[in-house]
């Protein structure tokens, strides 16, 4: 089979799904639909991936095609523009499950239970470019699921909490066992999707360098802010994408996806958002993670101290995922700059860094603070770039370092850590922010929306 190639024909669709703008959700919608699931919600769950992921798909691939400075033309930014098109392709034309009529009716009866509203995610006008800031009008586009629907039905696009709510209680012996064939059949098809774009992050990074080195043929380059941008909403996408596909709904008695996660049931979970997520716990094992591989970075027996200040008791819904990888980056950066600054003879003299965990009524904070030497006022606004690095990488530069970042977690020199933590922080309506004190050290303040009510920040 040779390489995937975009058809007249597929474009035609992929234009026609990035007319419509994406649908966002909460933690708080996503909790409260895994946590009443049964079979009809499950139902309406798969039907919201399959016009919800297309949608999303198509607004990537559109961009990615219009991509400004000749950038879209790199070699790695087209392998990444066929994957998103070719699951966009497997998404569409999956065929939709056998549905009797009366089931159908009986699922489109009206409840009055109906999920929270989500609020506006504070971070989005800063990922939509200007032309995107007034809202999309219209029709869904028609996925291969909404053929299950009544001819001349008319599906209009409206928020998660109007379209997918508790449905009534229909007896399990009337979802037919194709269902049940469907369900598995969709699962293998969304882990093929996932398998696929593993490498997202770094082909990206890797189209991005080929773009600087052909136009600055090795002169020092600054990424121009349109490209920034771009990236921050291209890879803001790419974390919700993830997050529909790996979060999965389970109903009782009955085993089956609203998306991947395979895991064993725990009281505690819904799906991979943990309802009671343990923030000293998070922290700590974070804190394990960085200085495990600080000392192994810097061939220390012990890297420098961290204290943390936090209630053991302090629990909220988040996706532990999501706060591990936050945590481990940022204390990655601040153990590098406190050895680099002090060195590594005296090891029992390196300053202590503090990690202080508190909680007000609308954010959980955490404060990460180094004597690290801190970062000159001139370069603040250069460390949320991407590829850009304090650390001396060599004669290879970033581009052997992004080879070695699927394999292993460097120390640093990716250029990644900080703008995608702060995506991460930003996804639930958080957010990062550093102040710097040259000659002394650096505090980062990391914001979690302990409320769990922000929609997705959805460019579109």
């Amino acid at each position: 089979m040779g390489p995937f190639r975009i058809t007249p024909q597929l474009w035609e669709r992929i234009h026609h799904y990035a007319a419509f703008p994406p649908t966002g959700v909460s933690l708080q919608q996503m909790i409260r639909f895994g946590q009443n699931s049964t079979p009809g919600t499950l139902l309406k769950g798969s039907q919201f991936l399959s016009e919800e992921l297309p949608i999303r798909l198509a607004h990537r691939v559109k961009e990615l095609d219009q991509l400004p400075m000749n950038l879209g033309s790199m070699p790695s930014i087209n392998v990444v523009k066929n994957w998103y098109a070719q699951s966009f392709e497997e998404l569409i034309t999956f065929p939709p499950p056998p549905v009797p009529l009366e089931l159908v009716q009986a699922l489109s009866e009206p409840t009055t239970v109906r999920l929270p509203e989500a609020s506006p995610n504070p971070c989005m006008r800063q990922l939509l470019p200007k032309s995107s800031l007034s809202s999309s009008k219209g029709s869904s586009p028609s996925s291969s699921f909404s053929a299950m629907l009544p001819s001349g039905t008319n599906r209009i696009h409206v928020p998660m909490e109007r379209r997918y709510y508790s449905v009534p209680n229909i007896p399990l012996a009337s979802f037919p066992p194709q269902l049940h064939e469907y369900n598995q059949r969709f699962t293998k098809t969304l882990e093929n999707i996932k398998r696929r774009h593993d490498p997202t992050v770094t082909t990206v990074a890797q189209g991005v360098l080929e773009w600087k080195n052909s136009r600055s043929k090795g002169a020092p380059f600054e990424t121009p802010r349109e490209i920034q941008e771009w990236l921050d909403r291209f890879y803001m996408s790419r974390i919700g994408i993830r997050f529909l596909i790996g979060q999965r709904g389970s109903i009782k008695r009955v085993v089956s996806h609203v998306a991947l996660n395979t895991l064993q049931p725990h009281p505690d979970y819904v799906g991979i958002i943990c309802t009671r997520s343990n923030v000293h716990d998070i922290v700590s094992e974070a804190i394990e993670n960085a200085r495990f591989v600080c000392e192994e970075h810097y061939a220390m027996f012990k890297g420098p101290p961290v204290h943390l200040i936090c209630p053991k008791d302090l629990n909220f819904p988040y996706v532990p995922g999501h706060l591990s990888h936050i945590v481990f980056e940022l204390l990655k950066n601040s153990l590098r700059a406190v050895v680099e600054r002090f060195g590594t003879q005296d090891e029992s003299r390196l300053p202590a860094i503090k990690v202080i965990v508190v909680e007000g009524k609308e954010d959980i904070t955490i404060k990460i603070s180094d004597e690290g030497g801190g970062i000159p006022r001139s370069a603040i606004p250069l460390i949320w770039t991407y590829m850009y690095t304090t650390m001396d990488l060599g004669e290879h530069g970033v581009e052997e370092n992004l080879r070695d970042s699927d394999f292993k977690a460097p120390m640093a020199g990716f250029g990644y850590g900080l703008p995608l933590s702060r995506l991460y922080a930003r996804y639930f309506g958080g957010d990062l922010k550093l102040i710097s004190m040259e000659g002394y050290g650096t505090d980062v303040y990391i914001h979690l929306n302990r409320l769990s009510s922000s929609a997705e920040p959805l460019p579109y």
